[in-house]
């Protein structure tokens, strides 16, 4: 699915949509630094039960944790500054990957081969005054 859009305003129905049609629980952004990955992140924590305010990036912390409606949590990870994929083994990704909660990861590449073989890519790119949103669903 590709999505244009073209204002802050548009991103609310977005994540609805993503929320309400995809039943994934990892999603993968990708997108060049200040696309709008943590940006669309909010709208989608919001749509969970989050109060967006609460909603930052985790490029220090590797992951922050959200407590969603009905005892859900979403983890929100950012593995930007991590040097290799060892890192992410050390914080016990798979315990976060495989919980059945809510993952989102910004800068998925850097580990991308310990990405579970079902998750939801995002891809966002920035033009002009727009953004460009392509999801793709990946089932084994």
């Amino acid at each position: 699915m590709r999505v244009i859009i073209n204002s802050i305003e548009e991103l609310p129905a977005l994540a609805s949509k993503i929320v309400k049609v995809y039943s994934n629980r990892v999603i993968a952004f990708y997108g060049d630094m200040s696309a709008g990955k943590t940006t669309f992140i909010k709208y989608l924590c919001q749509e969970l039960g989050v109060d967006p305010s609460f909603v930052n990036s985790p490029t220090y912390a590797i992951v922050n944790e959200y407590e969603a409606r009905g005892n859900q949590m979403i983890f929100h990870f950012d593995f930007y500054r991590i040097k290799d994929e060892n890192e992410a083994y050390d914080m016990g990704y798979e315990n976060y990957f495989y919980s059945n909660h809510y993952c989102f990861i910004e800068w998925p590449e850097k580990i991308a081969n310990l990405l579970p073989e079902n998750l939801l890519r995002i891809h966002i790119e920035s033009e002009a005054n727009m953004r460009i949103f392509t999801i793709e669903e990946i089932k084994s």
